[in-house]
């Protein structure tokens, strides 16, 4: 019988975790922190909106005349909407220094102050175009941190066996900001007056609100563990690390894993010695194990963003037209109720799937779910053209376009199941410690190039009779990708379900072709403490316990600090 392998590995760490470790104070850090994915959510549920609203679209002149065709207002349409995603760029490059020089906790309190100055300075504009360009891109330094500092920090603080449950949290709140901004552009458009600019300038606002929670909320929660190991500060780290298990220090749970931690930091310090300054960025990609990682990392970033489902998250509105939904409120209605789908999918995936079933099968169940979905849809735009304009012939057409619209909605099923979920979950668990934020920064630096060029092109891959693209070749492209990305994820992703963070490093060092498809169950159990109590390999345990207490009557990594 051979190594448990997802379930099997989710099932052993969920027995050997006492019930100790699901306490009220790692509840509250998770929420906290996990709240930061609600920055992106809310953004892109926003500005979808946003955009079609008359307020807004009289406000900065969002209109077809004899000055501006569909192309140039699909521009400036697509640079308003981008903004944030060239500032996030940016803010993800910003985290690393931030995650690594200041903490978990102190980069949450500034990326929120950035986020909070530049939704002032956009909601403040006055019909301003190049204003609102200017407080959207410093929005995005602020938002693009959160998708680096969340997910290392629920990582890193997360017991192995509900980690995919912690950092899901966080894309469950990406889901939250969703709905809810969809929500305020309906509700502000059924209450409030076409004719004022409070009626999108209200709705923003509760960036402002979300912001202002997560700034008060941080003086709550504990600094991570590992950070402090990172830094030095071994004290600190244990206590906090037996804080937020709610167990006493000496017990072998959180033991363990304090000496997964050292060690790994150990044999990472030794294997760049001297590399100085550059010695981080040398570690990343002259490794081999290191560099299949940010390799991985960055494939699923271009494969996700360009499946098609983020684009139909932004352009919500614009895709209900093009399938033959008309009017304002209907629009923004079926919009609405999309952030609900997507929202309750998320929720289930982080709850019922990423830990029951794996990161592998989950993820694959939404990409069959999207391809599905994006198949039926281009089909159904090529065999039906005239559905762009609203203007079906006949009953089976019309039937044929609600099974389109219904598609749309279980494209974001897919979606919240399978890539969204994965996008942050994958990057945040596989690199070590000393590089992790680097990795995650450089991956969501990756992701927000991938955004911002989807962003920018799906408005004019969309407009009717333009060179390249039209509806119906947009969502083969679609369809095409999705394909390639499930092939991918069958070859490359390992599955890393009940493996601790330490453990990592075993799966990786394993010939490349061998991680995507038996890396689990080569290596299960194997790489550090933690692992090895959990299946019961009492001679690992006594092996590396024998090495640390060596190292630490040495002085490497107590006294010698």
């Amino acid at each position: 019988m051979g190594n448990p392998v997802g379930p099997g590995m989710w099932k052993a760490a969920l027995a050997e975790t006492p019930r100790e470790a699901f306490n009220w104070r790692l509840a509250f850090s998770v929420l906290c922190f996990g709240l930061m994915g609600a920055a992106r959510g809310l953004d892109e549920g926003l500005i979808g909106t946003t955009v079609t609203q008359k307020s807004f679209i009289n406000e900065y002149n969002l209109k077809l005349t004899k000055s501006q065709n569909a192309t140039q207002l699909a521009q400036r349409t697509g640079n308003i909407t981008a903004m944030v995603q060239i500032g996030s760029v940016g803010g993800a490059l910003i985290a690393f220094i931030a995650c690594d020089k200041l903490g978990r906790l102190w980069a949450t309190r500034q990326l929120c102050t950035i986020w909070i100055v530049g939704v002032i300075i956009y909601i403040t504009s006055n019909g301003s175009y190049g204003q609102v360009l200017a407080g959207r891109f410093i929005m995005g330094l602020g938002i693009g941190q959160t998708t680096v500092v969340a997910p290392t920090y629920l990582a890193e603080a997360s017991p192995r066996s509900i980690r995919g449950l912690c950092i899901c949290i966080f894309s469950g709140s990406v889901y939250l900001g969703i709905m809810l901004g969809y929500f305020a552009n309906w509700g502000t458009s059924l209450h409030i007056s076409n004719s004022t600019s409070k009626q999108w300038v209200d709705a923003t606002i509760l960036h402002i609100i979300f912001a202002g929670l997560i700034i008060i909320g941080s003086f709550f929660a504990l600094e991570s563990p590992r950070w402090l190991a990172k830094v030095g500060r071994d004290e600190q780290a244990a206590a906090n690390m037996s804080k937020l298990r709610k167990l006493p220090l000496d017990h072998p749970y959180v033991q363990a894993e304090l000496i997964d931690i050292h060690d790994q930091l150990e044999r990472e310090r030794e294997a760049t010695l001297g590399s100085g300054f550059l010695g981080p960025l040398k570690e990343l990609f002259m490794l081999p194990g290191n560099r299949y990682r940010i390799l991985l990392g960055l494939g699923c970033q271009l494969l996700g963003q360009w499946s098609g489902a983020q684009s139909i998250t932004i352009y919500a509105p614009q895709f209900f037209q093009t399938l033959g939904v008309t009017g304002s409120s209907e629009k923004l209605f079926a919009t609405a109720i999309f952030g609900v789908v997507k929202f309750v999918s998320a929720i289930i995936c982080a709850f019922f799937l990423v830990d029951f079933i794996g990161r592998k099968r989950s993820l694959a169940t939404g990409i069959i779910i999207q391809f599905v979905a994006m198949f039926y849809v281009a089909i159904y735009l090529t065999v039906v053209p005239s559905a762009t304009t609203g203007k079906l012939k006949s009953a089976s057409q019309k039937h044929a376009g609600t099974g389109a619209i219904a598609m749309i909605y279980f494209s974001g099923v897919g979606w919240a199941l399978g890539w969204n979920s994965i996008q942050y979950l994958i990057g945040a668990e596989i690199f070590p410690l000393r590089v992790r934020s680097l990795g995650v920064s450089m991956i969501m630096c990756f992701h927000f190039v991938n955004q911002y060029g989807n962003t920018k092109a799906v408005p004019q891959m969309l407009v009717v009779g333009a060179p390249g693209l039209s509806p119906n070749g947009t969502f083969w492209f679609f369809t095409a990708v999705t394909l390639l990305g499930l092939g991918f994820v069958w070859f490359f992703l390992p599955e890393t379900v009940g493996k601790s963070l330490e453990g990592m490093d075993e799966l990786f060092n394993l010939p490349w072709h061998m991680i995507g498809r038996k890396g689990a169950a080569l290596t299960a159990g194997k790489g550090s403490v933690a692992e090895a109590m959990m299946l019961g390999d009492t001679e690992k345990v006594a092996e590396i316990s024998r090495e640390e207490q060596v190292e630490n009557v040495d002085g490497k990594r107590t006294g010698g600090r």
